[in-house]
């Protein structure tokens, strides 16, 4: 019954477990006694039997023809279009793209060789499936027998598509993922639960992630086994990596190979850079000294000196992007850095000295440093998969938020949010719609993710349609749409007929995700264009129930037109022309003025259209027969 954690990273991935009942975390090694498993997966041009996993990917890579994939975790879920747009500004992973055969535009997929001397095509989800797969054979190799359960984290920024393409990863890898935990919230408990057992397991603590692709802040309060998360942000395209190209490419330009490098080439001056940058954290100044394959005798080498102040001054505008995710943390928690008990850090970027600078300068105060960055996400994950495997006692409580609101689209092409950004997840949220036309039977549910007003600025999840509902008038039917967030972030929606109970459900698996662009442009925009946003849905909703109001005024004309009294007749129509002319225009204020006005002109009918009905009831009726 023993559950696996899983931290599966951008850079290095990890795997731990939690060992008796009080559930102490263990991360478990190889034979070289290292935990870190290189997210690298490597395809040879002469292999048959699948991919290299690790350090072997990097070794193979070196020694043999083919493609090596790595950093791949920052295209999951992602669609061909956020590939092209991501791969023409990133010159460290000049990946192929798939244009063949079976090419799937809504995916992205690389291109490697087969292993019998042609091509295929691969995805993210392929490559975190070898990551998977070898973490897993690790563990049993460990412990001497099979595992299949595990808890995986992602980013806590990861959208719904990025979510499920990991699920789908686990399960590929042969793995039944017991949940997916957000990477602050792994870290989190791990370090909560630390301290709780020192008996200061409580307060409310930043957890700054900064990883090898991804960046995560979470604002989180913990106490005696309870965590919450009250606000999270992010970017899941910032990272160690965006620090590793620039030095990457002065040592290309050393050999004078920057523009026309090899892949093999690319690799090696990576391998050479991260190098280097890890020596720069205990050190101010270092050596950066190797050989680059495939060039002429006597013009691979290289060789110079690097700095701390001039690796620092080349990153600084890459860490200062960390600043707006933590400002919109602090903003939706509704906190100042000063009502904070720390901020944890977690990933091995952080040891970065300018990093733990920026931390300290943006929160006021120092980081706290008694966490191991690499290992506490797959600690942490351990721990929640002994609970859910009920291998642990330990009494804990996870209430995670979701990181963009989702809503479904409503006449008018606007938003109504059924979940807000940040709610507390797993969640349950339904809300009551009716129908818009007479005699309408069925009716189309648009699920979309974002925090504009309208559908158009939004990203749009799934669809479906709801048929069999009764032909009623418009605005009798009620349809109860309901939104189930489960533990993972992943979205089922419902909606149910009330009169006849037909009922129609989707599982929201999109395709394709948000690019890193669209979900920080998103929440900008959302602020930028909040006052215009709600002004131009005040006037949508204006135009849609005046819309009603007209149809319903033709549709008693065309009745009881009889009705109306010599001069009435041209009054509704002088109002009716007056309104038409007020939806035509932006002034929500006119159009709610001469929806008044044409309820004025139409009420003496209104009154007389009862009346006749009233009338026509009771008609040949005793008055035994009438009940009040």
């Amino acid at each position: 019954m023993v559950a696996l954690g899983i931290d599966l990273g951008t850079t290095y991935s990890l795997v731990a477990i939690a060992e008796g009942r009080e559930g102490r975390p263990r991360i478990l090694t190889d034979d070289n006694g290292e935990g870190r498993l290189p997210s690298a997966v490597f395809y040879g041009a002469q292999q048959q039997d699948g991919a290299v996993v690790g350090f072997a990917a990097f070794a193979a890579a070196r020694a043999h023809d083919g493609a090596l994939l790595t950093s791949t975790k920052r295209f999951m879920g992602q669609g061909r279009a956020a590939a092209v747009a991501h791969l023409a500004s990133d010159a460290a992973h000049n990946y192929r793209l798939w244009d063949g055969v079976g090419a799937d535009h809504r995916q992205v997929q690389f291109v490697v060789p087969d292993g019998e001397g042609a091509d295929r095509p691969t995805t993210p989800i392929e490559v975190a499936a070898y990551v998977l797969k070898a973490l897993k054979d690790r563990a049993e190799e460990v412990l001497g027998h099979p595992v299949a359960d595990a808890v995986i984290t992602v980013p806590a920024y990861f959208d719904d598509a990025q979510r499920q393409a990991t699920r789908d990863a686990g399960r590929l890898a042969g793995l039944k993922v017991l949940r997916l935990l957000a990477e602050p919230t792994a870290a989190a408990v791990a370090y909560g639960l630390d301290k709780e057992a020192e008996g200061k397991g409580q307060g409310t603590y930043a957890v700054f992630d900064l990883g090898g692709g991804t960046f995560d802040v979470s604002v989180l309060t913990f106490d005696r086994g309870l965590f919450r998360v009250l606000s999270t942000s992010g970017d899941t395209a910032l990272g160690g990596d965006d620090f590793d190209w620039p030095i990457a490419r002065r040592i290309l330009e050393a050999v004078g190979v920057v523009d026309a490098a090899t892949p093999r080439q690319t690799q090696q001056a990576l391998m050479m850079a991260r190098q280097a940058k890890e020596a720069l954290t205990d050190r101010d100044v270092v050596d950066v000294e190797g050989v680059l394959d495939g060039l002429p005798a006597g013009t691979g080498a290289v060789a110079f000196s690097l700095t701390r102040a001039d690796f620092e001054a080349i990153i600084l505008p890459v860490v200062n992007r960390c600043a707006g995710p933590c400002e919109r943390a602090m903003t939706d928690a509704g906190l100042t850095p000063d009502q904070l008990d720390g901020v944890i850090l977690v990933g091995g970027s952080t040891r970065v000295p300018l990093v733990r600078a920026f931390v300290q300068t943006f929160f006021g105060r120092e980081p706290l440093l008694d966490a191991h960055p690499d290992e506490v996400v797959a600690a942490g994950a351990a721990r929640q998969a002994a609970l859910l495997a009920g291998t642990s006692d330990t009494d804990m409580l996870l209430l995670d938020v979701t990181p963009l609101s989702l809503g479904v689209e409503t006449m008018g092409g606007v938003v109504d949010k059924l979940v807000p950004r940040n709610a507390s997840i797993p969640c349950t949220a339904t809300h009551t719609f009716t129908t818009y036309a007479d005699g309408q039977t069925a009716m189309d549910i648009h699920v979309v993710q974002g925090e504009r007003e309208k559908v158009e600025h939004n990203k749009s999840l799934a669809r479906f349609r709801l048929r069999g509902i009764p032909p009623l008038g418009a605005g009798l039917a009620r349809v109860l749409v309901t939104f189930q967030l489960d533990a993972d972030g992943l979205l089922t929606v419902t909606a149910k007929e009330q009169a006849t109970g037909v009922t129609q459900s989707i599982e929201v698996k999109p395709s394709f995700g948000l690019t890193d662009a669209e979900v920080e442009d998103m929440l900008i925009a959302s602020i930028d264009n909040a006052e215009a946003d709600i002004t131009e849905r005040l006037v949508i909703e204006k135009r849609v129930e005046a819309r009603r109001v007209l149809q319903a005024t033709q549709k008693a004309i065309d009745e009881d037109g009889a009705l109306l009294e010599p001069g009435e007749q041209a009054d509704v129509a002088a109002a009716v022309r007056v309104l038409e002319d007020a939806i035509a225009g932006d002034d929500r204020h006119a159009i709610q003025l001469a929806t008044d006005a044409l309820d004025v002109a139409t009420t003496p009918f209104a009154q007389r259209r009862m009346t006749r009905k009233i009338g026509d009831a009771l008609e040949n009726k005793r008055i035994d027969d009438v009940s009040f």
